[in-house]
Order: C-alpha cells, then structure tokens, then sequence
C-alpha cells in the first residue's frame, strides 16, 4: 500500500511540472507567446461560448493556440527509400478515385463513415489521392496483399478510430473480391473483437475495441458512454492476450487521452481494495499509459513474427455546434496551406509516442510509426459532419471520424506499401 500512495503522490504531482515546464518551453521557443496567447484567450471568449460541448467532450478548447511546428520524420527505413511518404499533398483525381464506391461495400459501421447513404450530397470529397512530393504510393492491390497475407492474422487495435480505419481495409480488400467469392468470407463479431475472416486464404482481418490500450470501463464496444472514464494504468493483459498471436498489428489511441477527466485505479476496477485518484488528463498520464504498452510488448510479442505499427494521431477540426466558426459542416475543399497544423493535436503527445517507439527499439522491439497527422489535418472536408444516422446527431457535426471513401485509404496505402515491403 505504500508503494501504491507514493503513486497517488506522484501523479497528485505531476500535472503541475508538465504544465510549467510546457509553459517555459512554449515561451522560450516563441518571444511574442504571451501576447499571442492573450489575443488568443479574447478571440476564444468571442467566439466559443462555454456551453458549446460535444457529447464525448472530444473537442477540449485548450488546444486552439496552435504552436506550429514543422515535422521531420526521418523515413530511412520506408517501404521506398528516399522518399517521405507522409510530406506531400492532396491532388484532385476523379479518374482513378475513390478505389471503391460506398455503395458497394456493406461492412461500414452503423453510425459512420457513410456519409452518402445518410444524405451527403457533395461527393468530391471521394476522389482526393494523398500525392507524396519525391514518389508514388505503389497502388493497392487488394488481391496482392491477401496472398501476402495467406496464412496470417491482420489486427487493428484502438479506439473508433481505428474502426474507422479497419472499415476502410476492408471496403479495399472487398473491391478486388469477385461476387462469386465473397461466399468464401465471414464477418465475426465476439466481444471487443471484429473479424472479417477468408476461407479461401485462411486470412483474418480483425480489430479490437481498446479505447485506452489499456484496461477501463468503457471497453464494451457498443456501451462506452460511462463517466467518469476509469483506467486501470497498469493493466493491459486482459486486451493483450488477444493480440499475441497477430502477425501484424496497428495500434491507435489517441482521441480518448484529450478528454480532461480521468480516474485512474491501482488493482481491479470495482474492488474496494482499490486505490484511486481522478485526475485531470495531461501528457504524462499518456507517457505512463504508453511505457505499460511498452513493457508488455517487450514481453509478450514475438518480434522475430509479428510486425508493429502504430498510427500518429488523427486530427479533429473543432466544433460541435454547427454553427461553430472552426467546424468541418459544410467544407467542400481541403487545407491547401503545406504549413497548416491541425490545433486540435498536442505536439507534446506525438513526442511522448515517438519516444515510446524510439526506446522499445533501443531494446529490440521495433514498431514502425506512421505519421498521418499532417496529411490527415488538410481534409476538413472529409468528416461525416451532420451526415449519421440517428437525427440527433444532426444538431451536431462529427469533426473526427471520416467519411469512406476518404481519408483512411490512404493511411491503408501507405501501410499497404510497408506490408508490402516487408
């Protein structure tokens, strides 16, 4: 017990450090922050009233003073040497795209991303191809990766995110299927778990609901709308012992860790030997979640079978009101401005992650990064918005998730292109 106060302690403790040393490192790295930041604060006050809230609170107004920050990503061991996958920009292709047609794929989720079949009536949003500055995306073959994947078990593990993303793998694969084959296909659903599994190639394609990465009480995936969010931050088995056997997984989680609430829990969730602690969400609350991943890879997965990914985070564009001047509703064209950065994404999270990879490398466990946030932050007109089904959801605008086609074909084509490589 007293190992586990000093944790309580520490964490009592460790919101103020970050923010002060956040703070000295924001003013040093730009003289005119504190003017800026006032001018900042004024325009918030004006503009976004307090009782502007979405439903699962995603779009927290602390990050509107954008700090931008040009990202190197060093891409040495890419699928295509010398070339960054990731710098590039949008070109318009009405040609070649979308890769498939919503219509045709009918294993889209219940609320999004189909955007068209719930009244979305611009579909230029669909034929927008992720163009790299020095190379080409190899072109998904959809036929190619299942044969590289005979054999084998596919996973996704994440948050609705990653469902979104696991949706999209799936409309891609199914494009290549012939209508005669698709007997040959399952859909299974069981617990936290999804798989699209084939007979005929003895390939399974999952994804696995696991908001936090760790244990908490929302990781029922059709029942998440619990407060306060309560994690266990040293618990991840119960999730992980589903995942040892994958030969390729992609980790996501991102979205759930700028909420501003959470209670953590040292020991079982609802055990009254438990100790716990309600804090208010910060960095190194994530840096703590990621070194508990960190630690159970390390000894649980085998590197010399499985591969590694984990996705950089997706940006939102802010606003849950319709009416909200820094909402998606209604945006027909992406960002074109290369040095945009998304706000709602904190560069200080993305560097707690990278470290994580950047250390479980140094002790032989390699995970390959694939940094999606930039190219992902020009499409503002790529969200569901208002476009779900339930007539509630109309009043508001989903500035997080993606319509499909769109956005996550083109994180599966580069994934493609590192699966590929491999």
């Amino acid at each position: 017990m007293k190992s586990l106060k000093k944790d309580v302690d520490d964490e009592k403790n460790m919101k103020t450090a970050t923010d002060v040393k956040t703070w000295k490192n924001a003013v040093k790295s730009c003289p005119h922050f504190g003017s800026l930041t006032i001018v900042a604060l004024i325009v918030i006050g004006i503009l976004c009233p307090t009782h502007m809230k979405y439903d699962n609170n995603f779009f927290g107004l602390e990050n509107i003073v954008i700090l931008k920050q040009d990202l190197q990503i060093d891409n040495k061991n890419g699928p295509i040497p010398g070339c960054n996958l990731f710098s590039g920009k949008w070109v318009f292709d009405n040609v070649t795209y979308p890769l498939y047609k919503e219509g045709d794929c009918s294993f889209m989720g219940y609320r999004f991303p189909a955007c068209e079949k719930y009244g979305r009536k611009d579909f230029k949003y669909q034929n927008w191809r992720w163009q790299p500055h020095h190379c080409d995306i190899p072109r998904f073959n959809g036929i190619a990766l299942l044969e590289k994947l005979r054999g084998k078990k596919f996973m996704y593990v994440g948050d609705s995110v990653g469902r979104n993303q696991w949706e999209s793998m799936i409309c891609l694969v199914k494009s290549y299927i012939p209508p005669s084959s698709l007997k040959s296909w399952k859909l299974e659903s069981k617990g936290n778990l999804l798989n699209f599994y084939s007979i005929e190639y003895n390939v399974t394609i999952g994804f696995y609901w696991a908001p936090f990465l760790l244990e908490s009480n929302v990781d029922n995936p059709r029942n998440h709308s619990k407060y306060p969010r309560t994690v266990r931050i040293k618990s991840i088995q119960k999730h992980g012992r589903h995942w040892t056997d994958a030969d390729i997984l992609v980790f996501d989680s991102f979205a759930w860790w700028t909420e501003h609430w959470v209670t953590l829990v040292w020991g079982s969730l609802g055990s009254p030997d438990a100790v716990s602690k309600e804090l208010e969400i910060n960095p190194r609350l994530y840096e703590i979640a990621l070194n508990t991943w960190s630690e159970w890879l390390e000894m649980q997965i085998n590197t010399n079978k499985t591969k590694m990914f984990f996705m950089s985070p997706s940006p939102y564009h802010y606003g849950a009101n319709v009416a909200d001047i820094f909402n998606c509703h209604d945006q027909k064209e992406p960002i074109f401005d290369e040095k945009y950065w998304p706000s709602s994404v904190k560069r200080s999270m993305m560097q707690i992650a990278e470290s994580s990879i950047e250390k479980l490398e140094q002790r032989g466990v390699k995970i390959e990064y694939l940094n999606v946030t930039q190219l992902s932050g020009y499409r503002i007109d790529a969200h569901p918005s208002i476009y779900m089904d339930k007539p509630f959801w109309r009043r508001f605008s989903d500035c997080l998730h993606w319509c499909l086609p769109g956005v996550p074909d083109a994180w599966n084509e580069i994934l493609y292109a590192y699966i590929m490589n491999s």
